[in-house]
C-alpha cells in the first residue's frame, strides 16, 4: 500500500510539473500539487511512525 502512495505521489507531481510548464490550467494544476504533497506527507508519516 505505501508503494502505491508514493507512486500516486510521484504521478501527480510530474501531472503538475507538466501542466505548469506546458498547459497552465490554472487552480487545478496546484490542486494536483497540493495533493502530491499531502501523499507524500503521509508516506513518511506513516513509515516513520510504524
Amino acid at each position: 500500500m505505501q508503494n502505491l502512495l508514493y507512486l500516486v505521489a510521484v504521478v501527480l507531481v510530474i501531472l503538475w510539473a507538466l501542466g505548469f510548464f506546458v498547459y497552465s490550467a490554472g487552480g487545478l494544476i496546484h490542486i494536483l500539487l497540493i495533493i502530491a504533497v499531502v501523499a507524500i506527507l503521509l508516506r513518511l508519516i506513516k513509515g516513520k511512525g510504524i
